[in-house]
């Protein structure tokens, strides 16, 4: 889950992490009282939860109230990458010395949490992460939740050369840290990491995504989630129990299991075709969930058909049986269904679809090729 910069600002604040003085507004009254409070210039800038803010015109710096007035107008009546802004975050604008970069989050090669610092922050992050890889340095917290200081002073030094700005640093960093796992997030970062005038270190921007797994558990955070911009299909597939993500293919794929899932995939695309979808019915699926899967995936007009691969362990073919029938009886299905399975009560669940004149699989290699070949028609 994506949070707005103005939401992460609030969390780094909460958690001591030193911010420029600034809020969140939807007006361009409360952008001017914003910054009569603290003062020019300040920045203003699109809240969207998608990047490019900057190119797209989203970010700007003004001096007086009559800039602001124009700048926010402006600003207000874009659209970037489909999006409407209707927030804008009024900042202090920062007397920037020196950029740096900082970001926590986790390394699922190693399963480990990572933290992640440069002393080449800013929007050419990426850039340097390609062209100068050396410059990027990683320290892996090896299981804990707190900084090592005896193995992370080396790090730091070789970052920041001033001593006063490795303790500076290092005490904002652990906080980071601390913010990262108490709000079960995936990813806190903050790019541009400040050097400001005054010689502090502060955080030019704010980053933060919370692990949607962990929200059950994050009521605070979950509560301010824009809606707008996830996918309505993952939303319901997610209230229906499913696991459900939107690809570019045509080949829909309903499977038991994520690794299958992920399996089923792989093996469509090594036979030619592209799958429209990853989506997982889980471990023990009622009809209700293969009827509420195949709903959401006929949404997409491109499928040219569905793939049905279930290996029945805990999930019984008999249910995914049921289900499909009942699809048919309540929904228009208009195109072809491919379906294999093997496992728990595979033959009443054959026996079932061969009544309704659905042909089944044994063989995933079979069904797949199947599928594949009947998208190209």
């Amino acid at each position: 889950m994506k949070i707005h910069e103005y939401q992460a600002r609030n969390l780094f604040s909460a958690y001591g992490i030193p911010i420029a003085a600034g809020d969140a507004t939807d007006t361009v009254e409360g952008a001017k009282a914003i910054a009569s409070r603290i003062g020019y210039p300040v920045v203003i800038k699109a809240q969207v939860l998608v990047g490019g803010r900057g190119k797209a015109g989203g970010v700007k710096v003004v001096a007086n109230e009559a800039e602001l007035t124009q700048e926010f107008n402006r600003i207000k009546k874009l659209t970037i990458k489909g999006y409407a802004v209707e927030q804008l975050l009024v900042a202090k604008g920062l007397d920037i010395k020196k950029e740096y970069y900082v970001a926590v989050t986790v390394d699922n090669i190693k399963g480990d949490v990572v933290i992640i610092a440069s002393a080449e922050g800013g929007v050419d992050i990426e850039e340097t992460a390609k062209t100068n890889p050396e410059k990027i340095l990683k320290f892996y917290l090896q299981g804990k939740r707190a900084l090592n200081e005896t193995l992370w002073a080396p790090v730091v030094q070789s970052i920041f050369s001033d001593t006063r700005l490795q303790k500076s640093a290092s005490a904002i960093i652990d906080k980071l840290v601390k913010l990262f796992f108490e709000k079960d997030c995936s990813l806190a970062e903050i790019n541009p990491f400040v050097v400001n005038g005054d010689g502090n270190l502060i955080a030019g921007d704010a980053k933060v995504i919370i692990d949607d797994n962990a929200l059950y558990r994050q009521e605070a955070v979950a509560s301010i989630r824009d809606l707008k911009y996830d996918d309505a299909d993952e939303l319901e597939a997610k209230d229906k129990g499913l696991s459900f993500v939107k690809l570019e293919g045509n080949v829909g794929c309903i499977v038991n299991g994520a690794g299958l899932a992920m399996g089923t995939m792989d093996a469509v695309n090594l036979m030619g075709g592209k799958p429209a979808n990853f989506l997982d019915v889980g471990g023990s699926s009622s009809p209700d969930k293969v009827l509420h899967a195949l709903k959401i995936i006929l949404r997409n007009k491109d499928i040219r058909v569905i793939l049905i691969n279930i290996f029945g362990g805990i999930t019984r073919c008999d249910d995914i049986a049921a289900g499909i029938l009942t699809a048919l009886q309540q929904i228009q299905i208009p195109v072809p269904l491919v379906i294999r399975l093997t496992g728990t009560n595979e033959r009443e669940a054959k026996e079932m679809l061969a009544k309704a004149q659905l042909r089944t699989f044994t063989s995933m290699r079979q069904a797949v090729t199947e599928a594949v070949n009947i998208s190209k028609k």
